[in-house]
């Protein structure tokens, strides 16, 4: 008989593959997010969406984005800002897009795009000023590229990113915003 844990472990793995290859992600996200203790698993209330990390690009982004998913920092954590066809941010504890964790992070820019599916940093004009709050990108977003710290890839679970609530026009301010309802490093999930 296998131990219940080995199966679950393995299972895990092997999901997330299965999830990745039919998404053609390319190699460095693949063997990301076939690592559990990089990946991340958001629950939203449409589904399960899965992020590879990349600390390959962004370490100290990922190593931190981890320190607070496993103090439950983002569980409930509102999407206060999704714009249509651009992007949707959480990770603002207040839920008005001022707050944060209070720890600011270096820039770690890199070469990759900002494309569908992409996981990156929010900050303020200063580019050392990312905190806690990320964006998904929804679409192509190459104005962003080289500004902002790319962490992670969607690898399963787009279509439900996609129906977050959508905010108004312009400002992408949400009312009544949907909700991270749990985030867990896929390592620590049992």
């Amino acid at each position: 008989m296998i131990p219940d844990q080995f199966f679950r472990r393995h299972f895990l793995a092997l999901g997330l593959f299965a999830a990745l290859a039919a998404f053609a992600v390319p190699g460095a996200a693949l063997a990301q997010a076939t690592d559990p203790e990089n990946t991340l698993v958001m629950e939203l209330s449409g589904g399960r969406v899965v992020i590879a990390m990349r600390p390959d690009l962004a370490p100290n982004h990922v190593k931190r984005i981890k320190e607070l998913t496993r103090k439950g920092f983002y569980d409930g954590s509102r999407f206060h800002r999704v714009i249509r066809g651009f992007m949707a941010q959480v990770g603002d504890p207040t839920g008005t897009g001022a707050g944060g964790s209070g720890q600011k992070l270096n820039a770690e820019f890199s070469r990759e795009p900002h494309r569908r599916g992409t996981v990156s940093m929010a900050r303020t004009s200063d580019p050392n000023s990312a905190d806690s709050q990320f964006f998904i990108c929804l679409d192509e977003a190459p104005h962003l590229n080289g500004q902002y710290t790319v962490w992670g890839r969607v690898v399963s679970g787009m279509e439900f990113v996609d129906n977050i609530k959508k905010g108004a026009p312009g400002s992408g301010a949400v009312t009544d915003p949907d909700k991270i309802i749990r985030m867990r490093v896929a390592a620590d999930v049992k």
